[in-house]
């Protein structure tokens, strides 16, 4: 009896090896440290549904000195999560970024000011100092103000831009006026802060439709000439879909997860996970045209990118993930 249970312990931890060893590996970069922003990502992981798909997913955090662009480009990773701005950039430049998915059909991106300072209006704007991400986060700010018809090199007429820290130190310390945040991380920060919701203005790019697109899959056009990876890429988006419709229907569960990967504050990581809920828009990860035109458009306009890119998207992956 001994030799026979022996016997099936083996075959069993040999047939897992076997599946471990037939699962082809991918390496997803992040654009940021791990938090509730790419819940959806380690939910899937933790879950098993890259695994059940056949995939072995390395899921690698990004970081203030880590451009996902980059990452991609040296052959670090087989899929980044990137804003569309950025991504087009880096295509521009030669880093054939395509498209494959976008998980975030709405905006995050904010920019906050006291209420009891200078500024109340858009029109208020000029002569003030404005905090703005950069490493890529800057072009919405940029397009916005070029909406506006404001410069942003400083004086009377313009803005001047204060090169922002990853954090709301900027507005506790009355370096700027008003700071960038998003509705899910910092705007928090600036709540845990001492900052009251009904003493803050706020203007919501995605309201005042201004929003670019932000947190999106991309892969390398050069690799998705294969169609062994083409189709990973489909199991990868479908088990990554997966994850993020588990994230939202239980994101407490899903902040644990992220906690388990190296986040930090468990009720900074709940509240992250359902405020990003609310940017899945309908959780099939299916890019919207009309967004991606306005993205373009408001690259273009500021002269971001020279000129209108082709094939910088596609519909394939998600299309053939949603069957």
């Amino acid at each position: 009896m001994k030799k026979i249970l022996m016997g099936l312990l083996a075959g069993a931890m040999s047939m897992a090896a076997a599946q471990a060893m037939a699962a082809d590996k991918l390496t997803l970069q992040l654009k940021w440290v791990a938090q509730g922003q790419f819940g959806g990502y380690y939910v899937a992981k933790d879950k098993g549904f890259y695994k059940e798909e056949g995939l072995d997913v390395t899921i690698k955090p990004g970081g203030p000195d880590i451009a996902p662009e980059q990452v991609i480009a040296g052959g670090g990773a087989d899929v980044i999560v990137d804003w569309m701005g950025g991504a087009l950039v880096a295509r521009e430049k030669g880093v054939p970024l395509v498209n494959i998915a976008q998980p975030y059909q709405k905006s995050g991106l904010e920019l906050i000011c006291p209420k009891d300072g200078p500024i109340k209006t858009e029109a208020d704007f000029k002569g003030h100092t404005l905090g703005v991400w950069f490493f890529g986060n800057e072009y919405p700010f940029f397009a916005w103000m070029n909406k506006l018809g404001v410069k942003t090199e400083g004086g009377k007429d313009g803005v001047t831009v204060l090169k922002q820290s990853f954090d709301v130190q900027p507005l506790v310390q009355k370096q700027a006026d008003c700071i960038s945040v998003m509705t899910y991380n910092e705007y928090w920060q600036a709540i845990d802060a001492g900052f009251k919701a009904e003493d803050l203005v706020v203007f919501n790019y995605t309201k005042l439709g201004n929003d670019l697109l932000e947190d999106g899959l991309y892969a390398l056009d050069t690799k998705l000439k294969d169609p062994k990876f083409k189709e990973n890429m489909v199991k990868f988006v479908r088990a990554s879909m997966k994850g993020w419709k588990y994230a939202m229907e239980h994101p407490d569960e899903a902040a644990g997860i992220v906690m388990d990967n190296g986040g930090q504050d468990e009720n900074h990581q709940k509240r992250m996970m359902g405020e990003v809920a609310k940017l899945i828009g309908d959780g099939s990860g299916k890019l919207d045209a009309s967004t991606y035109d306005r993205t373009v458009k408001a690259l273009l306009d500021q002269k971001i990118i020279s000129k209108k890119p082709e094939g910088a998207y596609t519909t394939q992956i998600t299309d053939a993930a949603l069957k």
